[in-house]
């Protein structure tokens, strides 16, 4: 049985927002999020929560998910409600450019994870076509496979769809030498690997399967790292058979699945990965030092990991639901 890293959460900084759905840290440590009500908030000092300070650096009209920082300091920023992004936080909320709003001929929905290669190109996906996002659970229930991997080059307004038919497509990670593009397929619970160069490029191919929970977002700090991926929740194994149904089944049981009141998923936590799928870290599930969920200031645990980064050498982690971050200790790589 493979041996589990510790995870082990050191503390807990608040937050003036519910949700910092995606965490990315700049170049300073510094740790950039967004959070339910549209405002993108930047928090230093996460290694001593007594200096810690958030600030207020920009706000869109719309809820924020995937970030990604670029090489001048602006934020890619993906919007849930049907648009690409760029803000500039130094200019707060004058500074917010839409870059796309559509792709063939369609407008946008569910905008979830982003990132951006050195010529310009962007990347970023669309979870679903069916599910908004108050409606997430739905997608994962119906199993719709109505995910995409869109691009937009640099100076297009449109952006062109380059992979469909994912299932809940939401995290994007680069690899090494930018020659792919690693996709959670959240509903799949895997990695998918997309070629961008080479014999095999626009052919998309199997990374991981088989993950332990649902992937969320994914994060790679320098080229040589690791990818970190945010696991949302555990396997669900009703799911997995729910799956095999039909589809006139699966949508009935959809529309119960957004009626019912949400229950989080049991642990949730991260692991890691190399370019090769290998893992380097094994599944670490968030537990505080006496083998319990880490406390937030109100509940028990800290719930749903929707993202993970590295800053000042640390993992932080972000989530759909919380009031805050959770700042961990960093599990050794192998």
């Amino acid at each position: 049985m493979e041996r589990r890293a510790a995870l082990v959460p050191l503390r807990y900084i608040s937050l003036p927002g519910q949700g910092p759905e995606d965490v990315v840290a700049d170049p300073a440590g510094r740790v950039l999020t967004g959070v339910s009500d549209g405002r993108i908030l930047r928090v230093d000092g996460v290694d001593d929560p007594s200096t810690a300070r958030v600030e207020h650096v920009g706000e869109i009209h719309g809820r924020p998910l995937g970030l990604e920082l670029l090489p001048d300091g602006d934020l890619l920023v993906c919007s849930a409600d049907g648009a690409l992004l760029r803000l500039d936080p130094d200019r707060g909320a004058a500074g917010v450019r839409v870059l796309a709003e559509s792709a063939a001929g369609e407008r946008l929905r569910f905008c979830s994870n982003v990132v951006a290669l050195p010529d310009g190109t962007v990347y970023f996906t669309v979870s679903s076509r069916v599910h908004p996002l108050r409606d997430w659970m739905g997608d994962l229930v119906e199993h719709t496979g109505t995910g995409r991997l869109l691009r937009l080059e640099p100076g297009a307004r449109e952006a062109e769809v380059v992979l469909e038919g994912l299932q809940f497509a939401n995290g994007l990670a680069r690899g090494a030498d930018d020659s792919f593009l690693i996709v959670a397929e959240t509903g799949a619970r895997r990695l998918t690997r997309f070629p961008l160069t080479g014999p095999r490029a626009g052919r998309a191919e199997p990374l991981v399967e088989h993950l332990p929970g649902f992937p969320d977002n994914l994060w790679r700090g320098a080229p040589g790292g690791p990818v970190w991926v945010a696991l949302a929740g555990p396997r669900v194994p009703p799911l997995d058979l729910l799956h095999r149904a039909g589809p006139t089944v699966r949508r009935r049981a959809a529309r119960l699945a957004v009626k019912a009141p949400f229950r989080p998923f049991g642990a949730t936590g991260v692991l890691a990965i190399d370019d090769d799928g290998r893992t380097v870290v094994p599944y670490s599930p968030l537990r505080s030092s006496g083998g319990t969920p880490v406390p937030t200031r109100r509940r028990a645990a800290f719930r749903m990991v929707t993202s993970v980064c590295e800053a000042r050498g640390r993992l932080v982690l972000g989530s759909l639901l919380e009031r805050g971050i959770a700042v961990c200790e960093t599990p050794v790589t192998t």
